[in-house]
């Protein structure tokens, strides 16, 4: 069955037997083994891709960002 047959099928069945259906969903992904030390990796890495020299913007500096954006977006 393709995932949009069971997205079909799961609006035909009550609210009850839905809320049963998300019940055993949770359960069987709490149940699945933890990935934390990739997961730790690929956080670690992401970090690494986000570090920069410069500090980060002030208030006033993203308020004049946003207004820039705007502009060339709508005007631009």
């Amino acid at each position: 069955m393709s995932l949009q047959e069971l997205k079909e099928q799961a609006f035909k069945l009550s609210v009850r037997d839905r809320l049963s259906l998300i019940s055993a969903i949770i359960e069987s992904l709490q149940e699945m083994p933890s990935s934390s030390p990739e997961r730790s990796r690929a956080i670690g890495r992401m970090r690494g891709l986000l570090k920069t020299d410069r500090s980060a913007p002030t208030d006033e500096e993203v308020v004049t960002l946003l207004e820039e954006r705007q502009v060339e977006k709508y005007l631009g």
